[in-house]
């Protein structure tokens, strides 16, 4: 008997165990032909909508919201969420870094009057400009030191989103172009260090393209490099420096990308990601605050009215 029983037993959990199998080949199997389904229609998945909020079609309703959702039409939201802008919650890096994108800006295009980007002239200007120009120490250390601030800010801003969850949906694709965003920061601070044209500037361009021959793909040094042919005289390092040593040609390269292409590449990133944060529900705050003359009773439903603590 003892024996039988222990038969049924192994029986048993064989069966169990062959349903489990079973349950989960079934499992797969639907989540297979959703994602399938999700490959054929990409416009349904939660990524299209993350980044495209509103259909296209041909409806007085669609075309109002179009606008709306334009940023040069509806950047502000009609209501926002009153605890979501506290400086307790946000801190205001996001609006720290703005302002301190519109001072390096500012101060940028005032010396730019006073520099030539050659390796003649690029550090006498610094020297003149310091020295003989009136208030151009304080122009070159308000650019400088905005720039480092600028910096902070911008890891300070990431780390309160990440820390609030403030990433998560809907706000997938707003995360990614902040993470650009920061990109372009650090990229805007390291190309500024050679266009002085000193010693820390030079040996800073140095390490960093020097770390660049190792990038995957684009390197000389970097894995798979070699199957694409990459040499020292066409990676990613000679790209940056517009030939093999830091020389003229990098420090009129840094200049460009400086002074032109990353501003404006960051110009319209920052447009698009002020508007995602209006269109996708405002900046993420904690739960509602709502006052009791705010709050319509619907039929049949009681309101729940939430109060400041010590309150009645």
């Amino acid at each position: 008997m003892a024996e039988e029983n222990g038969e049924n037993k192994n029986k048993g959990l064989l069966g169990r165990v062959r349903q489990d199998i079973t349950d989960l080949k079934e499992t797969i199997k639907e989540k297979g032909k959703d994602e399938l389904e999700a490959l054929k229609e990409p416009e349904k998945s939660q990524l299209f909508r993350s980044i495209f909020r509103f259909k296209h079609d041909e409806t007085p309703r669609n075309r109002a919201l179009s606008v709306l959702g334009n940023v040069f039409f509806h950047l502000h939201p009609a209501k926002i969420n009153r605890d979501a802008v506290k400086y307790k919650y946000t801190w205001g890096m996001g609006g720290i870094t703005f302002y301190l994108f519109l001072v390096l800006t500012f101060t940028g295009v005032l010396l730019m009057f006073y520099y030539h980007p050659s390796k003649v002239q690029a550090f006498r200007d610094i020297l003149y400009l310091e020295n003989d120009v009136p208030f151009g120490k304080l122009l070159r250390n308000m650019h400088r030191w905005a720039a480092h601030l600028m910096i902070i800010a911008v890891w300070l801003h990431m780390f309160r989103v990440f820390m609030t969850g403030s990433y998560k949906r809907p706000r997938e694709f707003n995360w990614c172009i902040g993470v650009l965003l920061m990109v372009l920061t650090l990229l805007l601070s390291f190309t500024g260090y050679l266009l002085p044209d000193d010693q820390l500037g030079f040996w800073a361009v140095t390490v960093g393209t020097n770390m660049a021959r190792a990038t995957p793909l684009l390197g000389t040094e970097g894995p798979f490099g070699g199957l694409l042919g990459m040499t020292p005289y066409n990676d990613v390092r000679f790209a940056l420096l517009g030939g093999s040593i830091v020389d003229a040609n990098a420090l009129l390269r840094a200049y460009i990308w400086h002074c032109i292409a990353i501003p404006m590449i960051a110009s319209i990133f920052m447009i698009v990601h002020f508007w995602r944060v209006r269109k996708d529900g405002g900046i993420s705050g904690p739960a509602m605050v709502m006052l009791e003359s705010e709050i319509k009773e619907e039929k049949g439903h009681r309101p729940v009215i939430l109060r400041p603590s010590g309150t009645a």
